[in-house]
């Protein structure tokens, strides 16, 4: 039986947009992208939560572009990789987590004094809220699918 290495598990080039977990770098920067906008563009008081919720998606927006072209790039193929990329994809989940919890109670809190001029901003923010659960669920599951990866290796 041969050996698995660490160029057989990694992928790199164009295959990454075929195999589990890096299929799911596009979904995590469609949902992290668009909880980063969401947020930008809301006005919630007090803003506190939303400096953390702003970080969290500006820092895996970031981080996870780079991890991408790394993957694509091919750089990813000495064995330390899969345990990066399962503890990477992890730690954002965390983050996300982190984040959306606050947001989802600063806008259930808002929520109880919505008029007309507000409402705006609150369906916004209950747009966020479903985005950064949405991107904790694709960065978990990149998380689990990358430890089974890792495991493999």
């Amino acid at each position: 039986m041969a050996s698995t290495t660490s160029g057989d598990v990694m992928p790199k080039g164009g295959s990454i947009f075929t195999t589990v977990p890096d299929i799911f770098f596009l979904p995590e920067f469609v949902f992290g992208g668009l909880v980063w906008i969401l947020v930008a563009s809301t006005y919630v008081s007090p803003p506190n939560p939303l400096g953390w919720v702003m970080f969290v998606s500006v820092f895996c927006f970031v981080f996870t572009t780079l991890w991408f072209f790394i993957f694509l790039c091919g750089g990813n193929q000495s064995s330390i990789w899969p345990g990066l990329d399962a503890l990477y994809h992890f730690v954002a989940a965390v983050f996300y987590l982190s984040a959306a919890v606050p947001l989802a109670f600063m806008t259930i809190i808002s929520g109880l004094t919505v008029s007309d001029a507000t409402l705006k901003f609150y369906r916004l923010d209950i747009s966020a809220v479903v985005m950064s659960y949405v991107a904790t669920l694709l960065y978990f599951i990149h998380a689990i699918f990358s430890a089974i990866r890792w495991k493999r290796s």
